[in-house]
């Protein structure tokens, strides 16, 4: 007589753990969504409904015709993008050279961007309005963009240090052996190596100057404000807008939901490089 399958009672619970985790995340986007698709007049009605009595996309239409918006969210982008390049241009190379060269130095260095990552960024709005002041760039994209880079690079430094502890030293003396130099090295046999760890750098430096708030808020007005501001200002003396600001919130978040799912592999890989050593 064939004995009954035995219940896996710890894969069932973690797999209703791990549910309950993602819906814990979930649920407020679909409920931003939802909101989002209701009329105006369902917005705002008590008791609120989850889901919409009628779909409805004019406040998507009301978003898209105003004049701000749009070009806040190419702000935003312009801003993002050239944040996450200057970013990385600064921190792989920095992170590469402090954690293959161990140096008491290198030790300081990286152990000054930890600490630079737990000062609040309040404490840098003043100096950056009058340093920015000073130079000409108080509320222009260039501006903005050093702005959001010294707040990324040491986000992006102790990420592409941890990812270049994984790398074996092997590797670049076996490089040097065939008649590379350090920054051929470099360049042909670590970077290519590194295509996941720098991509999940870049994706959490992308998102980093994505949803920035204080430092647009401070440095930026009309021309240069980034969407963040700009969704915030559906706050008025008459109340909250919440149909726009949710469909706004949704048109939001879309950039950062294309580029994850963009870089999902290497994001992958950069996740779990340097997991199995052997």
């Amino acid at each position: 007589m064939r004995r009954a399958p035995r219940l896996n009672l710890s894969g069932i619970l973690i797999n209703a753990a791990a549910l309950v985790l993602v819906l814990s995340y979930a649920l407020p986007y679909i409920y931003l969504l939802m909101t989002s698709i209701k009329p105006a007049a369902d917005v705002q009605q008590i008791p609120p409904s989850f889901f919409p009595a009628v779909v409805s996309f004019e406040n998507f239409r009301e978003v898209l015709r105003s004049s701000t918006l749009p070009r806040a969210f190419v702000n935003s982008l312009t801003v993002a993008v050239l944040t996450t390049a200057l970013s990385l241009s600064v921190a792989v190379p920095a992170a590469y050279v402090a954690t293959q060269y161990r140096r008491r130095i290198t030790t300081i260095f990286l152990l000054f961007a930890l600490v630079t990552r737990m000062v609040p960024s309040v404490a840098l709005g003043v100096p950056l309005f009058q340093l920015l002041k000073s130079v000409g760039l108080l509320d222009t994209i260039p501006g903005l963009v050093l702005a959001h880079t010294s707040a990324a690079v040491p986000l992006a430094l102790l990420l592409m240090s941890a990812f270049f502890e994984g790398i074996p030293k092997e590797l670049e003396e076996a490089a040097r052996m065939d008649g590379c130099t350090r920054f051929q090295a470099f360049r042909k046999i670590v970077l290519p190596v590194m295509t996941g760890g720098i991509a999940v750098t870049a994706l959490f430096t992308f998102i980093t100057s994505w949803n920035e708030f204080l430092y647009a808020l401070l440095l930026t007005s009309e021309a240069t404000k980034t969407a963040p501001i700009v969704i915030a200002e559906y706050n008025s003396v008459y109340g909250l807008a919440w149909g726009a600001m949710t469909a706004a919130a949704v048109l939001y978040s879309l950039p950062v939901i294309i580029v994850t799912l963009a870089l999902q592999k290497q994001i992958v890989g950069g996740l779990t490089f340097g997991a199995v050593k052997g």
